[in-house]
């Protein structure tokens, strides 16, 4: 097996990300662009996208650390348009594309054209929440983004497995797509609150935080397995397990936290950064199949049908969030609403990897080994829509956000809720303090026992204190220098331990367990001011 290609693709669409991070084009559609440009240098490999390692290799991690990044409490209280959107958009957007692609071209059967329509319903997890992230969208608007995208998957996907069985040949039948559509979103869910439980218990009662961090990667892909083996919902049976474990991550050790946190950035933005870069890569392949059009009838099919997905989102969103609103509960619990957040909304929804893997999973061959009707051209019309909501709705994002002037975060109350919150819990933990001491069974010597109460206060102090005015001469905040000054201490201890070492005063060992002492104590001073 060669390996090169994958090596190259990590660290070619690592590198590109890491400089992405320093321009203000998004990274998502930098990434793309140097894909695509990148196809056509000589002696690049070809990466042709297979459904049999996006889906069950990529599909579960990736939904897995935005689950558990989400908030279980604020997706519940966004339940109704969050479903909405993951279920309801989906289907609509299936029918509508599907119906206005086989009106917009000439001899696409009706089913091959909602084949299409499934392929490019839903917008993708991924690249909601790298753009969620990049621009700063309200929390509510964020949290629905996410829901959506999080769910969203599996309504395609089963609605892709009927439009499909009825292209190929084998009789699907409303009924059937709506039975099995239940089966998947049911038995998924319940793969899922099966898996949960056990698997936080085997979380919380591992002694290592090694091996936690082992079986955290695990985890998605056993839910994805043991919930596609029950031809129930992967996507489902992720997402449940990962909003659980996420709910329930205070219950685990706290070096586990520190590892997990770590480990799961790493993985996401490797495989995001992999993500988007595929989707340029596959120019080429979905080039080579179209043939038959001519490159202008090409792009007038593309650009109608990217239109039509673009319009039709909007089309279902505004009815969506209004109507319910007619009901004066509805309107009592949601509070007052703008257009601005359902414009955002409409305008979010960017497709990305998932739509080319399942549209790549079209066989070739139909029941008695005709070709598939047209499959080239749905690959192709997939591919420009895919791209076409990067570049289009993903640059024009930012500045439209930017444009409607969503109310800034209040980054005060913020804080000061924080200190409340700190201050609730220094309390109680120095009157747990008090508790202990009182008892001879844990008796300190007095320089102990104060700097636990000093480390305690030195904590329900540092919030306070990011309340307070900037320094006049160096500009910076009293946390800034906190931190600055911290640094300098410990960065001075480290360079003592360094020379000791090299006079053979003290060995490696040492060293490293010291150095490891002084970056635990670096942490802290960071995690205190942040």
């Amino acid at each position: 097996m060669d390996v090169m290609p994958l090596l190259l693709l990590v660290a070619g669409s690592a590198a590109v990300a890491g400089a992405g991070r320093r321009v203000p084009v998004p990274v998502p559609l930098l990434l793309v662009a140097v894909g695509l440009v990148v196809s056509y240098v000589p002696g690049v490999p070809d990466y042709t996208l297979d459904p049999h390692v996006v889906l069950p290799l990529l599909l579960p991690p990736l939904l897995y650390t935005a689950a558990t990044d989400s908030s279980y409490l604020d997706l519940r209280a966004q339940a109704r348009p969050v479903a909405l959107l993951s279920v309801g958009y989906v289907l609509f957007a299936t029918f509508v594309v599907g119906s206005a692609a086989y009106f917009i071209v000439p001899g696409l059967p009706l089913t091959a054209a909602l084949v299409l329509g499934a392929v490019v319903a839903p917008p993708d997890a991924v690249a909601a929440t790298a753009v969620a992230r990049r621009v700063g969208l309200p929390s509510r608007v964020t949290t629905i983004l996410q829901g959506e995208s999080l769910v969203n998957d599996a309504t395609a996907i089963t609605a892709f497995k009927v439009a499909l069985a009825a292209a190929v040949g084998e009789g699907a039948t409303w009924a059937g797509g709506i039975g099995e559509f239940l089966i998947a979103a049911v038995g998924g869910v319940g793969v899922g609150l099966v898996l949960m439980v056990p698997l936080h218990w085997l979380r919380t009662h591992l002694t290592e935080a090694l091996l936690q961090n082992t079986l955290s990667l695990l985890i998605p892909f056993v839910a994805y397995a043991v919930a596609e083996q029950v031809h129930a919902s992967g996507v489902l049976a992720v997402v449940v397990v990962a909003l659980y474990l996420g709910h329930r991550a205070w219950e685990v050790d706290f070096a586990t936290r520190l590892q997990e946190e770590a480990v799961w950035k790493m993985v996401a933005f490797v495989l995001e950064s992999a993500v988007f870069a595929l989707i340029g890569l596959q120019l080429p392949v979905v080039l080579e199949g179209l043939g038959e059009y001519e490159g202008a009838e090409a792009a007038g099919y593309a650009l109608a049908v990217f239109l039509v997905v673009a319009v039709a989102r909007f089309v279902w969103v505004y009815p969506a969030t209004f109507l319910p609103r007619l009901s004066a509960r509805v309107r009592a619990r949601e509070g007052e609403l703008s257009w601005k957040g359902p414009f955002v909304i409409g305008w979010a929804g960017m497709r990305g990897v998932v739509s080319l893997a399942i549209a790549f999973s079209i066989p070739l061959t139909v029941h008695g080994g005709e070709p598939f009707p047209e499959r080239n051209l749905v690959l192709f019309l997939t591919f420009t829509t895919v791209i076409g909501t990067l570049v289009v709705q993903g640059v024009s994002l930012p500045p439209l956000i930017r444009l409607l002037k969503f109310p800034a975060r209040d980054t005060r109350a913020e804080t000061l809720a924080e200190a409340n919150a700190q201050a609730q819990a220094s309390r109680v933990a120095d009157e747990r303090l008090d508790a202990l001491l009182a008892d001879e069974r844990n008796a300190l010597p007095a320089p102990l026992a104060d700097r636990l109460r000093t480390v305690l206060e030195r904590r329900r102090n540092a919030v306070w204190e990011r309340l307070g005015q900037v320094n006049p001469v160096t500009g910076e905040t009293v946390d800034d220098t906190y931190r600055r000054l911290s640094r300098e201490m410990i960065g001075a201890e480290r360079e003592v331990f360094v020379r000791l070492r090299d006079g053979r005063y003290i060995d490696d060992e040492m060293l490293r367990t010291l150095l490891r002492r002084l970056d635990l104590e670096e942490a802290a001073a960071y995690r205190e001011t942040t």
